[in-house]
């Protein structure tokens, strides 16, 4: 039986890439992964309730507790964004010529 031949394997630069649909939407989505992650990171450092999380972000409980099991389709860039400003991280954005 003759091998069929093999399709060449795409190279990503990141599992966005993969997963997206196109170049924007995986920048988007890595953008907001890199926040879920700062954010989960700095909750975790509070030793608080999820509670008194919640309340200090300006969030319900359950909305903080899938933040933190990385439910990263439930939040939007802008509310990430805002909810790291609310939690005291500072968040910057570097801009360059694509490749």
């Amino acid at each position: 039986m003759a091998e069929k031949p093999k399709t060449p394997e795409k190279a990503y630069d990141s599992v966005w890439q993969a997963l997206s649909k196109d170049e924007a939407e995986a920048e988007t989505m890595r953008l907001r992964a890199d926040l879920l992650i700062a954010l989960r990171d700095r909750v975790s450092a509070w030793k608080l309730t999820q509670a008194e999380a919640a309340k200090r972000l300006g969030i319900s409980q359950p909305r903080l507790n899938n933040m933190l099991r990385g439910q990263i389709e439930s939040f939007s860039l802008d509310m990430l964004t805002r909810l790291a400003i609310r939690a005291g991280l500072r968040v910057e954005m570097k801009l360059r010529k694509a490749a």
